[in-house]
């Protein structure tokens, strides 16, 4: 296979040059060679995924492809829900369930038929930026089998960059799909908050919980956007405003004259930016003038705010969302005398320390007498840090800011929650805002060898000129 992306399986398919078993057999096989060291899946019906290559090969040689993807694998993060598998969001809790639907973000995969490829390992009901929350293995970096992939889908950017699938979805509440994106030098794709439905996506917080595409380039993640987006009645806040095209629009990325590119001042100021990242992105913003973009200064003052109001917030959520796991309807349930110790037991001993911690201060900050002092007074700032992008939308096209502070981490280097917790600071802004956010591969750091992602960020509904922007960029 010469071209392992999803637009070069396409189109080898569509000249005859593979079948998709084919593509599923070298998938299984890359699994079958590495994935004992780098650990990305927790499970593959083998079975299944080999049926549904048969299947798509069927279609083609009567004439009947669903899309011209059809037949190309896709590896689901496991809080996705895919029917008759498991959906256990690495967490012990929710190890026996198996989904009795699919979310439509699948279902719309597989109309265009994609094939759903095993379930990714990642942080514990996606709370974490290392992949060491999961309850079941440790996923490594690829690149660098001591480091980690990132987090909360770390499973979906090592599958991705270990090249086991061309393509994998995650979710992105504050950066867990740019995030690990960055960390294994891979495309990640956070659209617009409402633009793919959320029906089938296990809620961690459902204010800024999104779905999104994680692939080896730019193209690719337009061309699944394109498939995935949409209204959905089964979301509440599914958009109903028109949704794709974005393949297109990316194919016909140029140069960058005419358009704005703003930097916050904040993002490049913040302490703890490694030298390495300066480096990168003061030679991805030397490029991108050399493209022609304009690049100008902005100010979003209420960026320092952001990592404490994303804590009350996310807890918060987080703590209301995670109530419904009491081991009485699904899930493991530890037997007891009676029903309230029942319910200790189940999530005593079903979650893992990170969530019960978040669940810990979520409750704390909702209660009576700290709800106003905690979580109103968060809300309220939120309303500030969106205002910071619709201002700075106002001025230029685009933001350009690092992704992460540093490259990717060593295990155990950030046993510190709160030091784990800051290496968000640069993307949880977005989430909190409900806008459009990409990253793409910029650079190394000549020390470690590890990659460096650039963050390109644009408002609500903007993909469009985003992914233009973020191809423009990949192809210079």
């Amino acid at each position: 296979m010469t071209d392992f992306t999803v637009k070069g399986l396409a189109e080898q398919l569509a000249a005859g040059k593979i079948t998709s078993t084919e593509i599923v057999k070298e998938c299984l096989a890359r699994v079958a060679a590495r994935d004992g060291e780098v650990k990305a899946f927790l499970e593959i019906n083998e079975a299944n995924v080999l049926a549904a290559a048969a299947e798509s090969d069927a279609r083609r040689a009567a004439g009947n492809i669903l899309s011209p993807y059809d037949g190309i694998p896709v590896g689901i993060k496991d809080c996705i829900a895919v029917k008759g598998e498991r959906c256990s969001c690495a967490s012990k809790l929710l190890e026996p369930v198996k989904s009795p639907f699919d979310s439509t973000a699948v279902a719309r995969l597989k109309k265009a038929g994609f094939i759903p490829f095993g379930r990714l390992n990642m942080d514990e009901f996606a709370m974490g930026s290392s992949c060491e929350n999961s309850a079941f293995q440790r996923t490594c970096n690829p690149l660098d089998t001591t480091r980690v992939p990132g987090g909360s889908s770390g499973g979906s950017a090592a599958a991705v960059a270990a090249g086991f699938v061309p393509a994998a979805l995650g979710s992105d509440t504050g950066g867990s799909i740019r995030q690990p994106a960055s960390f294994c030098g891979i495309t990640g794709l956070k659209p617009t908050y409402g633009r793919i439905s959320r029906s089938g996506l296990v809620a961690f917080a459902s204010s800024l919980d999104q779905i999104g595409p994680m692939t080896q380039n730019v193209e690719d993640a337009a061309i699944l956007l394109d498939v995935m987006a949409g209204f959905d009645p089964m979301d509440s806040t599914s958009l109903p405003n028109p949704a794709g095209g974005w393949a297109d629009a990316v194919r016909q990325a140029g140069d960058l004259k005419g358009v704005r590119i703003g930097l916050p001042k904040e993002y490049f100021a913040t302490e703890g930016l490694s030298p390495a990242v300066a480096k990168v992105m003061e030679d991805a913003v030397n490029k991108v003038r050399a493209l022609g973009a304009e690049t100008v200064e902005v100010s979003m003052p209420h960026t320092k705010y952001a990592v404490a109001v994303y804590y009350i917030v996310a807890t918060a959520e987080a703590s209301a969302n995670l109530a419904r796991f009491d081991g009485v309807r699904y899930g493991a349930r530890a037997e007891s005398r009676d029903l309230l110790e029942s319910y200790f037991r189940t999530r005593g001993d079903g979650f893992g320390d990170e969530v019960k911690r978040r669940i810990l201060l979520g409750t704390y900050v909702l209660s009576s007498g700290y709800y106003d002092a905690y979580y109103l007074r968060a809300q309220k700032v939120r309303t500030l840090i969106r205002r910071d992008f619709e201002e700075a939308a106002k001025v230029c096209d685009v933001l350009m800011t690092p992704v992460t502070p540093a490259v990717a981490f060593r295990f155990g280097e950030k046993s510190d929650p709160l030091q784990m917790y800051l290496s968000d600071i640069f993307t949880i802004s977005l989430n909190l805002a409900g806008a459009c956010g990409v990253s793409v591969p910029a650079g190394k750091d000549p020390e470690s060898n590890m990659p460096v992602g650039v963050q390109f960020m644009a408002p609500a509904l903007a993909e469009t000129r985003l992914l233009q922007v973020a191809r423009s960029f990949e192809k210079a």
